[in-house]
């Protein structure tokens, strides 16, 4: 029979699984009315999602580092991690490069033909500032 601590860790690790499956349920019956949404629906969503993920990588981050969790995993586990991280890996450096790359070739047109927003990038500034108030992950 488990002892006390083990109990816990145990239903920690189901009630982590219950909520993920959750989610997971409620992303799936809810993409299609996000793809209909208007550009807010499509930012709050892709927000939350992002918030989600790094809050589950997070997590997967930590589960590494525990020396129980590390001692007691097999090697297959650890594979599979790591082939499905790596696809997820790769398919975003994919879409950063490309989104990116497109957002540049936007900007520059928009540039061009004066339709960027003053509001947000003044043209007397233009000149002295390198960009306007754009966040990266670099």
């Amino acid at each position: 029979m488990f002892r006390r601590a083990e109990e816990s860790f145990v239903s920690h690790l189901a009630e982590w699984v219950k909520l993920q499956k959750t989610l997971l349920e409620t992303v799936k019956k809810l993409n299609d009315n996000i793809k209909k949404g208007d550009r807010l629906t499509l930012i709050i969503a892709t927000r939350t999602a992002f918030q989600h993920m790094m809050r589950t990588i997070k997590a997967f981050d930590q589960w590494l580092q525990d020396p129980f969790i590390i001692e007691h995993m097999p090697r297959e586990m650890l594979e599979e991690v790591w082939n499905n991280i790596f696809d997820i890996m790769l398919k975003l450096l994919e879409l950063d490069i490309k989104h990116t790359s497109q957002f540049r070739e936007l900007i520059l047109k928009l540039a061009k033909e004066d339709r960027l927003n003053p509001l947000l990038w003044p043209k007397e500034r233009r000149g002295l500032e390198k960009k306007p108030t754009l966040h990266t992950t670099m």
